[in-house]
């Protein structure tokens, strides 16, 4: 049984008798009937709730005149955002860009949780990548849907000529499947080696490294620099993953709703 987070029995508390007789309903009886809210998605909720006060805060403060920081640095996600939709999507890509900055904030928030001290990186468990997964599949394939209609997308799906559309359509079916796996394992792989890096080189396992140098100020060195440049790793390496779980949606979309000449 995991330890349970200062902010995941706070939820459990507050919440668990009324989600344990939801999740028994659909057959899904929690292993622990007093605690069935796990630490993953209390980090989940906890980066939403980080996400509408911050939009609060942003609402309230909005200034033409003198902007804030917190505007500033808003205004830079929005309008990257914006740029990437317009170079990869093209024309209409305006309203695509609120589910996409969303997005990356999310994964962003979620990817970097786990640098603070009593939470965790909830982008570690693949239960949190495959849903974020999941939802980018069901985003794109419904604006496929808008943009071309039904029919119009199966046929979208066939590839432009009807002789090898018997051959098309199930590479793309199985095409489109296979992104689930690939959003979601590679955003899953990289936080998870990074989490267990970072907690590596952040506990005594340096000290007995160190001594392997036969060489006394070289261990205090090592014990300190260690957890500090992987935590810098750990960093950029949510950030790069944050931006490739943006980059490969807006390619679906693209894709997706693209006309046929």
């Amino acid at each position: 049984m995991e330890h349970q987070l200062w902010f995941t029995a706070i939820l459990n508390k507050l919440l668990g008798s009324a989600v344990t007789p939801l999740l028994a309903r659909i057959g899904r009886t929690p292993a622990d009937p007093v605690h069935p809210i796990p630490n993953y998605v209390a980090m989940e909720i906890f980066v939403i709730l980080l996400m509408f006060a911050g939009m609060v805060i942003l609402r309230m403060g909005l200034s033409v005149e003198n902007p804030g920081k917190f505007q500033h640095v808003a205004e830079i996600v929005v309008t990257f955002t914006q740029d990437m939709c317009e170079e990869i999507i093209g024309h209409g890509s305006g309203r695509y860009v609120a589910m996409l900055a969303t997005l990356g904030i999310f994964v962003v928030l979620c990817n970097v949780l786990g640098m603070i001290p009593t939470l965790q990186t909830p982008t570690a468990h693949i239960q949190v990548t495959l849903g974020c997964a999941v939802a980018v599949f069901l985003y794109y394939n419904f604006q496929g849907l808008r943009q071309h209609g039904a029919i119009g997308y199966l046929k979208h799906l066939s590839g432009p000529m009807l002789a090898i559309a018997v051959v098309m359509f199930p590479i793309e079916v199985i095409g489109n499947l296979g992104r689930l796996l690939s959003l979601s394992v590679r955003l899953y792989a990289n936080m998870m080696v990074g989490d267990l890096l970072e907690w590596v080189f952040s506990n005594p396992v340096p000290v007995a490294m160190s001594a392997a140098f036969h060489l006394a100020f070289l261990g205090p060195v090592i014990t300190v620099l260690a957890p500090v440049v992987f935590m810098a790793l750990h960093l950029f390496v949510s950030l790069l993953q944050a931006y490739i779980f943006m980059l490969l949606p807006a390619v679906y979309i693209g894709m997706a709703i693209s006309e046929e000449h």
